[in-house]
């Protein structure tokens, strides 16, 4: 790596929320591999504060720079899925398993799912393919007293072997199918509490979304609605912020306290995104006890 980069004065960053409750927009700042630390510490902070960072206008960056930028914020893993020999996740629109369009938070299916991911728009349709990013921790703010005890008192099993994936194994083409096949060649499963606490923060976090499979002690039913009437409190426009592509915008969202979903609505325009992930830390409930791996569930 080159010796660090004086890309801007790091207490001067300028951060711009862009919602009352989820994201904000820095200006002035190009992202590189060799950032100062000060720099990366107020990126770090101000991510934690707003949960969503937008940076325009890093057309520079290539998949090299995009994966040191990266490491900068933490370890960066390889994604489950990653079609790529590097550590680059590249999600193409033209797949039908490129087009996200579900809630989720990244890998739940780990214990140690990632902590947060940094996206990077190579292509972007002439019309469409906004990204949505959810704050669930206001949404369990919100929730109401009753149903806060409820959530607080409940841990669910994630998997990659859930229901959402069952498009992509049953999809027309026959890559699709082997995309599919690959993804759950191994089975995950995780337990996690359903109200997850920050350690840096101490904010508690609804911890639901795609990969949720089932309530432990509860059955597949019920766990059923007890995830619908939560995850209806997620995604509330409240706690809400559509993000309008443009190539070379630079994206980084905290995984552990948002759910993202990527509109399927550009039809056959290309959309090309690059992403990097970094590793995660356990979970914690409110009563103290972590997520673990299960064998099956």
């Amino acid at each position: 790596m080159s010796e660090a980069v004086r890309s801007i004065d790091p207490d001067r960053l300028d951060v711009r929320p862009v919602h009352p409750r989820i994201g904000a927009e820095i200006h002035g700042l190009r992202l590189t591999g060799a950032m100062e630390r000060a720099t990366v510490d107020r990126i770090e902070a101000a991510l934690l504060e707003h949960k969503v960072l937008f940076i325009r206008g890093q057309d520079h960056l290539d998949d090299a720079e995009h994966e040191q930028f990266g490491g900068l914020l933490g370890d960066v893993v390889r994604h489950p899925a990653a079609n790529h020999p590097t550590n680059i996740n590249l999600i193409d629109g033209r797949k039908s398993w490129g087009r996200a369009n579900h809630w989720h938070s990244d890998a739940t299916f780990k214990p140690a799912y990632p902590r947060a991911t940094v996206i990077r728009a190579v292509n972007v349709p002439e019309t469409g393919g906004a990204t949505i990013w959810a704050n669930t921790v206001t949404a369990y703010h919100d929730l109401p007293a009753p149903l806060r005890a409820l959530a607080d008192s409940l841990r669910a099993v994630h998997s990659n072997m859930g229901e959402f994936m069952s498009y992509r194994m049953d999809a027309e083409s026959e890559e699709n199918r082997r995309f599919g096949q690959m993804f759950q060649s191994n089975a995950f499963y995780a337990e996690h509490p359903v109200v997850r606490v920050i350690p840096e923060t101490a904010e508690r976090a609804l911890l639901l979304g795609g990969y949720f499979k089932h309530v432990v002690g509860v059955s597949r039913e019920d766990s059923r609605s007890i995830h619908e009437m939560l995850q209806r409190h997620v995604t509330r426009p409240e706690n809400c912020i559509v993000w309008n592509w443009r190539p070379g915008d630079v994206a980084i969202w905290e995984n552990r306290t948002t759910q993202h979903y990527a509109t399927d609505n550009y039809g056959d325009f290309p959309r090309m995104m690059h992403s990097v992930q970094l590793n995660g830390d356990v979970p914690i409930g409110i009563d103290g006890q972590p997520s673990r791996t299960l064998e099956a569930a």
